[in-house]
């Protein structure tokens, strides 16, 4: 594993990228970011601190041990998990609490198969997971591009409590996505709420995440002309698993690598 301040730098960098406005990925206080440092700890963004601009001072590292145990343990109370968490950190002295999603994004880090997690609240799909037909909407694949750099297919998490429920939540659809597809999940969209990318590097996090907002913009023009064309379970297995597209894959990363 990468050293502990290589890693957070890197966090910080990631973090500063996906709140670009530009981008419209995040406003004001939304969205999280996190990175492994190693099989114990990791550091996630701090409640409440935006994620424009953000330094070292905005984020917490978290013991991975005592985070899983809140995360796999009976249903706490608001004060009882605010305490447990805070117990969770590395510095016990620190001021700074862990983002409220900081399970998610343990188990993101752990049975997810991340080294770096963005999530975050980008309008374009916003606009879908809170529609009516939002399930139905993400259920299949459009375009070849979506594949190579999102994966086979989506985790969908209907509407949960954020915190301890969402993060339970996302950890069983996780394990089960798993079963499926033999492979961690790249996109976890959740109903109402937001997506959160994973990653391998930050590359990948800022590549997922730009992916899945382009794929939420084709997705709203192709309702607007009679609805998705998915492609079919078969195209998108081919698509999947093409030498080509793995060596396409290689090259992207390289070429991200090199514009950071």
């Amino acid at each position: 594993m990468e050293k502990n301040t290589n890693v957070l730098d890197k966090l910080i960098t990631l973090t500063r990228r996906l709140a670009e406005p530009e981008r419209d990925y995040v406003i004001l206080a939304e969205g999280n970011t996190s990175a492994k440092v190693d099989d114990k700890t990791f550091w996630v963004k701090a409640s409440g601190r935006g994620m424009g601009g953000i330094d070292a001072s905005g984020f917490v590292e978290m013991r991975f041990d005592a985070v899983r145990a809140v995360l796999e343990g009976e249903p706490l109370s608001d004060d009882a998990l605010k305490a447990r968490l805070a117990e969770a950190r590395v510095n016990p002295a620190t001021t700074a609490r862990p983002s409220v999603e900081v399970m998610l994004h343990a188990a993101a880090l752990t049975m997810g198969g991340a080294l770096y997690v963005g999530h975050t609240h980008p309008t374009a799909i916003n606009a879908i997971l809170c529609a009516q037909g939002a399930e139905q909407a993400v259920s299949g694949r459009l375009f070849p591009d979506e594949i190579v750099i999102c994966g086979p297919a989506p985790i969908f998490v209907p509407y949960t409590d954020p915190g301890q429920p969402l993060a339970q939540e996302v950890l069983r659809r996780m394990l089960a996505y798993l079963d499926t597809y033999g492979e961690p999940p790249k996109v976890i969209l959740m109903q109402n709420h937001g997506l959160v990318a994973l990653g391998k590097s930050p590359e990948d996090v800022e590549a997922i995440t730009a992916m899945a907002v382009k794929t939420a913009r084709v997705l709203q023009g192709a309702f607007s002309l009679g609805g998705p064309h998915f492609l079919t379970p078969e195209a998108v297995a081919r698509i999947h698993s093409r030498p080509d597209e793995l060596y396409r894959r290689q090259l992207l990363k390289q070429q991200q690598e090199k514009q950071q």
